[in-house]
């Protein structure tokens, strides 16, 4: 018998995490996981809407690093020695910047902010990309706050929004979208 995706036990607004202990769901843990849930999840769209298989593949791995780091962020800190939890790797970090220098490569520098958008794969881009700064914020109150010293979630999740953005750029070139410039109002 299939086991059923509803259990019932978070019907009173708790939710357990990766050890057991039971915290409320509004809990700054649940939010920041939460959130970087949110953000795999639109990548997958992302991934979806774009041409270039070496993006999608690249994006398939982010996402599978956004696991890892849900995972880190579902488990209960008092408990983590003891269970057997993926790591972030400076090699992943490296992987963003490296991926970020060869997009560069064929990109105008930039002279002035650019307005999110252009076509709407870019678009979704630039979603990802304020979704991946939402969960960096909360990634940054969690962990500072409680004094975990997790420096490499919150590195690979700020690498990770600048890769978004390169990659909009990028995308937006593929597509011949053109880069609408910010030109602020001053009078």
């Amino acid at each position: 018998m299939a086991m059923k995706i509803y259990t019932k036990t978070g019907d009173k607004g708790t939710t357990s995490l990766i050890g057991g202990t039971k915290v409320l769901k509004s809990h700054a843990r649940i939010e920041a996981y939460g959130t970087v849930d949110e953000l795999n999840s639109y990548l997958g769209l992302c991934r979806d809407l774009v041409n270039d298989i070496s993006i999608k593949l690249l994006l398939q791995e982010i996402q599978d690093r956004l696991f890892t780091i849900g995972s880190a962020l579902a488990c209960d800190p008092e408990k983590e020695t003891k269970l057997k939890i993926p790591d972030i790797k400076e090699a992943d970090i490296q992987l963003l910047e490296d991926e970020m220098d060869k997009m560069d490569e064929s990109l105008t520098p930039l002279q002035q902010f650019i307005l999110p958008g252009g076509h709407p794969t870019v678009s979704h881009i630039h979603i990802a990309r304020c979704i991946c700064r939402r969960a960096e914020r909360l990634v940054v109150h969690l962990l500072t706050e409680n004094g975990e010293h997790e420096i490499l979630i919150i590195k690979y999740i700020n690498r990770l929004s600048d890769y978004l953005f390169t990659l909009g750029r990028y995308v937006a070139k593929q597509l011949h979208a053109e880069e609408i410039p910010w030109n602020p109002r001053i009078s």
